[in-house]
């Protein structure tokens, strides 16, 4: 008995089969639509049936050549690198993290963000105050919070902005006006995954970076985000040219592993 999964969804006619699980049908998808750019510039040979085909190696290499030859993108200069290290300085602490604990009100499908931010609103405000007692903090987290650390009293231990997601890293390590005092913080911080309650207790300083010191990677990061910019555009231009039916594809960037 056949067990391959029937065709859901194609490109320019060229229906694409997941005979595999655990990869998505996007990656199927973008592989697809850049080995059918490859038979247009005569790189590969035409596929004669009408499901994608499963890539060999030497297709593979093939492709990732091409990609890299249409998204290629200049070298950071220095004086790029100057102006960016100026702007963002903070990116170039080593060292610094926070030993914070939070109160997680999660924003899930339907949930009405609105009240939620008033509810997470006024527990903010129960901790906030002289005459609140020390264990407050942990009996509203071990209650309220929709993140397992409430078990823990909300405690995260020590983080380093890598730990954060990137907008809660912004707000405690990134910004001018970054989150500097000890305890709790009076206004709600905001997140893809919710409202956070945020009380620090110990900061460490870190490092911070010359010039000099931080120019090379610097350079590999600038380098890796206009790349990344150029491939994004790249495979824009190529799902704004196809036909695709079946599958919504986003267009500001593509998983595939022949992208990375």
């Amino acid at each position: 008995m056949d067990t391959t999964t029937a065709p859901v969804a194609s490109i320019n006619g060229i229906f694409l089969c997941a005979t595999d699980a655990a990869v998505p049908l996007v990656e199927l998808a973008y592989a697809e639509l850049l080995r059918q750019q490859a038979v247009r510039e005569g790189l590969l040979p035409a596929h004669p049936g009408l499901n994608a085909p499963e890539l060999s190696d030497v297709q593979r290499a093939v492709i990732e050549t091409m990609v890299d030859q249409a998204a290629a993108s200049p070298q950071p200069t220095a004086e790029e690198c100057q102006r960016y290290f100026d702007a963002h300085r903070s990116k170039f602490v080593v060292g610094q993290a926070v030993h914070a604990r939070h109160i997680l009100f999660a924003v899930t499908p339907g949930v009405d963000v609105q009240a939620l931010a008033v509810h997470a609103e006024k527990a903010l405000l129960s901790l906030l105050g002289n005459q609140v007692p020390e264990t407050r903090f942990a009996t509203l987290a071990a209650e309220l919070s929709n993140c397992p650390s409430g078990s823990l009293g909300g405690d995260l231990g020590w983080l380093a902005p890598d730990d954060c997601a990137p907008e809660l890293a912004r707000e405690l390590f990134h910004q001018t006006h970054s989150a500097r005092s000890l305890g709790v913080q009076t206004r709600l911080f905001q997140t893809r995954f919710g409202f956070h309650i945020i009380e620090l207790l110990a900061r460490r300083e870190g490092q911070q970076l010359s010039f000099d010191d931080a120019s090379a990677r610097l350079a590999t990061q600038l380098a890796t985000q206009s790349r990344a910019k150029a491939l994004q555009q790249y495979m824009r231009l190529l799902v704004g040219q196809a036909k695709v039916d079946g599958l919504a594809l986003e267009l500001e960037g593509a998983d595939s592993p022949l992208l990375q």
